[in-house]
């Protein structure tokens, strides 16, 4: 079974409400979730033992494996806990629930790439989304404000979706770019470019070249240059060589103690030391949108931390938004 995180928000950023969803491929859940008391456009995240790992306090490369196996299952799990989807009930069950509490709200929707426009593959310079998937993000970016906020490099994921009027949040937030084309949410065009890592870029280049060259030998390992970030892909590594990986990844950091590493699903990511994330990218996003501070804007983050995602399900969830707003909006138009 496969699964799609859904963070959506009932207030302004950081404020203590707001519930969590998610698209499983086939959940018959229905409960509603229960109130949730961290900030309500956060992003789910998978629980690892990476993520506050001290490069130079001797952490030994066995728990460094322990870890990226804990974030990147080499199996699918048929069996899903009940107290998560109690917590994570599927979106489409959900869905009336959701529009019942955005109503006099402004929907903003904030998209991942990755497992969810797109598949994961084992190339992933070859993550395209499909052509019914970009026409369903144009008419979503019709109706709603629309952003795509990514791990990946700004430029690539751009060329991956072909819109100019949404807005793009690369290197896990640390580049932003608003809308090249008027919309009914960018009127006025004002562009939108926000770099708060720039100082990082040489470093972040050089890491790069480094790892490239260290993890040349390993069979399967990937390298890629995200601009402010560098990933480090073993989805095609044999698991016996993860060891390897890790210890390549760790001499690599003992040179550059200042930047940190985080993990993904059969990736390890090497970040700038600047506190700014894909959350807060959201809420500069929103600033950025003039819902800063505002308890009208209904913001809904679509991300996919826990498993590889059958797309269908996040183009299904985004085609009734699409087809819920056209209703509205014709209803509208007839009291008129």
């Amino acid at each position: 079974m496969t699964q799609q995180n859904v963070v959506v928000s009932d207030a302004k950023p950081r404020m203590k409400m707001g519930f969590a969803i998610t698209v499983p491929s086939n959940s018959s859940i229905k409960q509603k979730p229960p109130p949730s008391s961290s900030s309500p456009i956060s992003i789910s995240t998978t629980k690892n033992l990476l993520k506050n790992l001290e490069i130079n306090g001797g952490a030994r490369i066995n728990s460094w494996v322990d870890s990226m196996r804990a974030s990147s299952p080499t199996h699918h799990r048929h069996h899903i806990s009940s107290s998560w989807t109690m917590k994570h009930p599927s979106a489409l069950e959900m869905f009336e629930e959701i529009i019942d509490a955005s109503k006099g709200k402004q929907i903003v929707v904030f998209l991942d790439y990755d497992g969810t426009l797109s598949p994961i593959v084992d190339d992933p310079d070859r993550a395209f989304m499909s052509d019914a998937m970009r026409k369903t993000v144009r008419k979503l970016a019709r109706c709603f404000p629309t952003a795509i906020v990514t791990g990946r490099c700004r430029d690539k994921v751009y060329n991956f979706v072909r819109l100019a009027e949404l807005y793009y949040a690369g290197s896990h937030g640390m580049d932003i770019q608003g809308p090249t084309k008027i919309s009914k949410y960018n009127k006025d065009n004002k562009a939108v470019l926000f770099q708060p890592a720039c100082e990082y870029l040489p470093m972040m280049d050089e890491v790069y070249q480094v790892l490239v060259e260290k993890t040349s030998s390993i069979l399967g390992a990937r390298v890629e240059h995200n601009k402010f970030c560098v990933s480090v892909h073993f989805r095609c590594v044999d698991e016996k060589k993860w060891s390897e990986i890790a210890h390549q990844v760790r001499s690599v950091l003992k040179e550059y103690p200042k930047l940190r590493l985080t993990p993904g699903r059969k990736v390890l990511e090497i970040r700038p030391p600047i506190k700014w994330d894909k959350g807060e990218a959201l809420e500069f996003l929103l600033e950025s949108l003039g819902y800063a501070n505002c308890s009208n804007v209904f913001p809904v983050y679509i991300g996919d931390d826990r498993s590889d995602e059958d797309a269908f399900k996040v183009m299904d969830f985004l085609q009734r938004l699409v087809e819920w707003k056209r209703v509205v909006s014709v209803r509208a138009r007839s009291r008129v």
